[in-house]
């Protein structure tokens, strides 16, 4: 979508530590980190939250949670816990409009969030 910061990251037109990336989603470092470890998980399909019709993308949304669960491994956080988040509409927190989640570890997070 014309405009979407993380569409353009996703098509490699704007700059971002990609740690992974794959035909359906890519994964990077969060420019603004709120944990030792805060990675997004962005669909390359721009989808702009979970109030979106997303009958059509169940195999996608699993794929997503997928790939988070491997990276918090792969980043050492899957042992002493993780937190993924998805934010969905301004009061929620969320501040880019194509569905991500992210992956939060690496120090104690405080219950409740927010």
């Amino acid at each position: 979508m014309f405009g979407c910061i993380f569409c353009q990251v996703a098509a490699h037109e704007k700059p971002a530590k990609i740690l992974y990336e794959d035909s359906q989603c890519l994964v990077f470092e969060d420019i603004h980190p709120k944990a030792p470890v805060h990675l997004l998980v962005v669909p390359r399909k721009h989808i702009r939250s979970l109030n979106e019709d997303l009958d059509d993308d169940e195999a996608l949304l699993g794929h997503l949670l997928t790939v988070a669960g491997r990276m918090a491994k792969e980043r050492g956080i899957d042992s002493t816990g993780f937190r993924t988040v998805i934010n969905t509409n301004a009061e929620a927190g969320q501040t880019v409009f194509h569905l991500h989640i992210h992956i939060l570890g690496g120090r104690i997070l405080q219950w409740p969030p927010g």
